[in-house]
């Protein structure tokens, strides 16, 4: 099989995880790094020979099959199109762009151009993730009822916690719903096998003026003990509480915080049906509960023999061996790339599509915000 080249954009926290996890593919190969800020010490991290601080440059000068746009949010927009005008496909970072005119932009020109892009959506693609989708789709659960969860962080919880993505230039309207909220919609219409019909939101800034660190702080990080500071405006929320109502008039609710007290990174999502219920959590995503009325509740934990087959197939270890965070990276970069060398095989990584829905959600519910109201999606 022809080898695949490739190169990455962006080297903070997320850009680390593509590359490490490109590694494991083992088909891929990573000649170029780019990022504006300490580019040669990364890409020497890395162990990454060609490094770039523009990504036009290293566009125009490496012969490439992708790149992964790694960046900020309001980056990806631009980043994206001079990719596609270059006939370079690309897996982009969550949210796509930072409106709904971009991501529509951005589609027109990669089908024009033959392009194929991926938004890292990577949650749907867990073994146990999955394995909801393939039951639900499969009518296991009967009518559906209720959908509901929550993406839950601490990392904003202190008026000193700073970050670019408090920075609406940055991230575009919404900030919890764009960054964590995203994932969780995404997750919940893929696994529900169902749309989202029309929303209803409330936001919250707890605090509406944060200090900021003179000093560079990197995400998920603290401020040390005598670092100074400034006082800067917050314009987004952090933390969201939305209800739903989908396509077929089953409800749903989803609670996004960023100030949430112990939880460093805990999804979950919970949908219930006339015959059964499901409900899986993220820090705990090897295994899934399933809720009975006329007999005892089940836990299945993750094996490739009591999977569905599309399920079993994203997992790479046998039972017992848990499989995680990269693990699912992994699964949709496998996808991604298995999807330009055989464009007919069987794929469920978010698409450019895909990415457009989610910016047309968040922008439903930031509308619903503003204006106190439901509003049709």
């Amino acid at each position: 099989m022809k080898e695949i080249i490739t190169a990455v954009i962006g080297a903070g926290f997320i850009g680390a995880v593509h590359i490490e996890t490109i590694r494991r593919l083992g088909k891929v190969r990573i000649v170029a790094l780019c990022d504006a800020n300490g580019a040669e010490e990364k890409a020497a991290q890395f162990g990454i020979e060609q490094v770039f601080t523009d990504y036009r440059e290293m566009i125009d000068s490496c012969d490439l099959d992708a790149v992964h746009i790694c960046t900020p949010n309001f980056t990806h927009y631009e980043i994206a199109k001079y990719a596609i005008g270059h006939g370079v496909n690309f897996i982009c970072e969550k949210p796509f762009t930072t409106t709904v005119e971009q991501a529509e932009e951005l589609i027109a020109l990669a089908n024009e151009k033959g392009v194929k892009g991926a938004v890292n959506f990577h949650n749907r693609l867990y073994p146990v993730t999955n394995e909801m989708r393939q039951m639900i789709s499969g009518g296991e659960l009967g009518e559906i009822f209720t959908v509901h969860g929550e993406y839950i962080q601490d990392w904003l919880l202190y008026e000193t916690d700073y970050s670019w993505r408090l920075d609406k230039s940055q991230v575009g309207k919404t900030r919890a719903i764009a960054d964590i909220g995203s994932h969780w919609m995404d997750l919940a219409e893929f696994v529900s096998c169902m749309r989202i019909k029309r929303v209803n939101a409330k936001f919250r800034t707890v605090y509406p003026v944060r200090k900021k660190p003179t000093g560079e702080v990197l995400t998920f990080a603290s401020a040390g003990a005598d670092q100074e500071y400034e006082e800067i405006p917050i314009d987004t929320e952090d933390e969201a509480v939305v209800l739903f109502e989908f396509e077929n008039g089953a409800l749903g609710t989803m609670l996004v915080s960023m100030v949430y007290a112990g939880r460093k990174n805990t999804t979950t999502l919970a949908v219930s049906g006339s015959k059964k219920a499901l409900k899986w959590d993220s820090e705990d995503l090897n295994n899934l509960w399933i809720g009975y009325r006329e007999k005892a509740n089940e836990v299945l934990t993750k094996d490739a023999s009591l999977l569905h087959p599309l399920a079993a197939r994203l997992g790479s270890y046998p039972s017992g061996h848990i499989e995680g965070f990269a693990d699912a990276f992994k699964n949709v970069f496998r996808q991604f790339y298995g999807s330009l060398t055989d464009p007919d095989g069987v794929y469920e990584y978010a698409t450019l599509e895909d990415g457009l829905r989610e910016m047309k959600l968040c922008d439903a519910v930031f509308e619903s915000a503003k204006s106190e109201t439901w509003v049709e999606v």
